[in-house]
């Protein structure tokens, strides 16, 4: 089915029991946040709040809320999208398979924008920043923020929709001191293509025209935060999984998604920026105020009976996992065709997506050794970290199937691949680190805004330990709160012990615990009971938390010509340090609230 708009998807939707009316008046101040988180955790259906307090349009969320409702929702597009991405990536599919190949090809002409669409539906009517469901998602947040925008910009030297961008970016409405209904906030990441589109304009002195699109069909949404092969646009995207071309027009030099629900249009100045949040971010912890792009409104509108598309984002997972995980069943093995060598990469929700990669590769450079190390896997990681958005990964796990292990392996499984890891990792040697690096916008372990380090843990080979299955003795008499994470992995009570005391408690027992008792990380953690009751606890702030310049090191630990390893096992401090970003916490008296309006649904 090709949905023509955001309401007539949420009408199928509803018809296949998947949509929630809330009928009654809800306030966008924490409200219909906490309504969204509510039914998220339950895997319930998308949302309709037919009644904002202090506006006139209604608004959905958790359209996206479960791979099986994308899925339903794309359900007549998809095979043919899958099909042209795979052409895109081998064109040799084509001359394989050419009666699936010529059963895709009816789908590639929506793939082309249409720039004289008969209908306008979204110029039906003008209005202000002011008449938004102005949505603030958590209580520290700065203000009102679109969660689900479709940010359009066209590069100066090629104009044209031809070689335009289409992203999202989170965009503040409202609050800290933007003039309101004349000044909004861009706020961008690294690896972003606005950058390179802003750094022209900036180049040639002119303003960036910038169009932002809310709502629509929506395939829209998802092309917007869709990595695709270069050469696709995401407007060609966004026609082929939608089922119908891309309508677009010109309004006062602007670009208008003439399906959209609603389109905010302005300008961004050279050097002119303004502070931008607080934003409780998908990490599970606020972005912090920092100066960011400000765009001055040129115009808003809105289609006639327009329906307000967000999202809420938080401590992983939430509803953007089912984005990434829809994108996963699309481009299938597209990075492993774009990486030589490499079979399958996880960017582990959990952990916030960019804080933690878990890769496969393969080990095929000297198989007459009987020696087994890495190297093939080495060259894949670099790879890895120079490709788009998986540069920004802070900690990469890496390694290769080993002919004699029955294990089978796979990156979703993080428990089972750390395990196969921690085996054969050999910490005197398969730690490899990028100091003074860049790392993701949202990552607050760093010690200033984008900078940070990166971690490399490579192994292969043969199994050299047993991983311990039970804390030894050696580290129970520590006195600090022990607790098995998983095997070989131990959580410590860091009010009870620091970096520095465990190691020189453990001084000159590297060897013996590692090697003979099996254990081969240790996490000092505010909690440790908590660290180790859920193995997403471990993950989330193991990997959030660390810097790995400032916050690994481990027992027997030495510096080998430049080479940091250590004898004994790897130490993580995985404690909130005080330039870290504050956690997003719910606020009590809002959820009360929640609780009398979900309680009449039946949440």
């Amino acid at each position: 089915m090709a949905y023509s708009n955001l309401e007539a998807c949420l009408l199928d939707l509803e018809r296949n029991g998947q949509l929630l009316r809330i009928k009654e008046e809800v306030d966008p101040n924490l409200e219909m946040a906490a309504i969204h988180l509510r039914i998220f955790e339950q895997k319930g259906p998308a949302i309709l709040f037919e009644k904002v307090k202090g506006s006139k349009f209604r608004a959905a969320s958790n359209i996206f809320g479960t791979l099986e409702r994308s899925q339903f929702i794309f359900r007549n597009t998809l095979p043919q999208v899958k099909q042209l991405i795979d052409i895109k990536i081998d064109p040799t599919a084509a001359l394989k398979s050419p009666f699936k190949t010529l059963s895709a090809l009816p789908a590639a002409v929506n793939a082309l924008p249409n720039g004289m669409p008969i209908a306008k539906p979204v110029l039906f009517e003008e209005i202000n920043i002011s008449d938004l469901p102005l949505i603030k998602h958590w209580p520290m947040d700065g203000g009102a923020f679109v969660t689900l925008p479709q940010v359009y910009t066209e590069d100066a030297d090629k104009p044209g929709i031809g070689n335009a961008n289409l992203g999202m970016y989170r965009i503040q409405l409202e609050g800290n001191n933007y003039e309101l209904n004349k000044e909004i906030g861009l706020h961008y990441q690294l690896h972003r293509g606005i950058g390179v589109h802003q750094t022209k304009a900036n180049k040639k002195g002119m303003p960036l025209k910038v169009s932002v699109f809310v709502g629509g069909p929506p395939a829209h949404s998802v092309a917007a935060v869709m990595p695709l092969p270069e050469g696709m646009s995401e407007m060609n995207f966004a026609g082929v999984l939608a089922g119908k071309r891309f309508n677009y027009t010109y309004v006062d030099g602007y670009c208008v998604s003439t399906d959209a629900d609603f389109v905010i249009t302005g300008e961004v100045f050279p050097g002119e920026n303004k502070p931008e949040g607080p934003f409780g971010d998908h990490l599970g912890y606020y972005s912090l105020q920092h100066d960011f792009p400000v765009m001055k409104v040129h115009k808003v509108f809105a289609r006639k009976n327009a329906i307000w598309a967000f999202t809420v984002v938080g401590r992983p997972p939430q509803e953007d996992t089912s984005f990434g995980q829809l994108i996963h069943s699309m481009t299938g093995s597209a990075i492993s065709n774009e990486i030589p060598g490499l079979k399958e990469v996880h960017a582990v929700d959990a952990a916030g997506v960019h804080p933690l990669l878990l890769a496969i590769g393969s080990e095929r450079y000297t198989p007459y050794l009987n020696h087994k190390k890495p190297a093939e896997i080495l060259t894949i990681a670099n790879h890895i970290l120079g490709t788009g958005q998986l540069s920004l990964a802070k900690f990469l796990w890496i390694t290769a199937p080993d002919a004699k292990s029955n294990t089978v392996l796979d990156t979703h499984n993080e428990k089972e691949f750390f395990a196969y890891m921690l085996e054969r990792m050999d910490f005197s040697r398969d730690l490899h680190f990028y100091t003074n690096t860049t790392i993701d916008t949202l990552d607050y372990s760093g010690e200033n805004l984008n900078s940070g380090s990166k971690l490399v843990l490579a192994a292969y080979g043969d199994p050299i330990r047993t991983l311990a299955t039970t804390i030894p003795d050696a580290i129970q008499q520590l006195n600090a709160d022990a607790h098995l994470i998983m095997s070989g992995v131990v959580a410590l009570n860091a009010n009870k012990m620091s970096t520095v005391l465990l190691q020189t408690l453990l001084n000159g027992l590297g060897t013996e615990l590692l090697e003979k008792l099996g254990v081969t990380i240790l996490v000092l953690t505010e909690d440790a009971a908590w660290m180790a009751a859920d193995m997403n606890n471990f993950l989330w702030a193991a990997f959030t938390r660390a810097n790995p310049s400032h916050d690994i090191d481990g027992v027997d630990a030495f510096l080998d010509k430049k080479h940091w390893g250590c004898k004994g096992p790897m130490i993580i401090d995985a404690t909130i340090k005080k330039h870290h970003a504050p956690p997003v916490v719910k606020d009590a008296e809002v959820e009360k609230r929640v609780d009398t309006i979900l309680a009449k649904y039946g949440y």
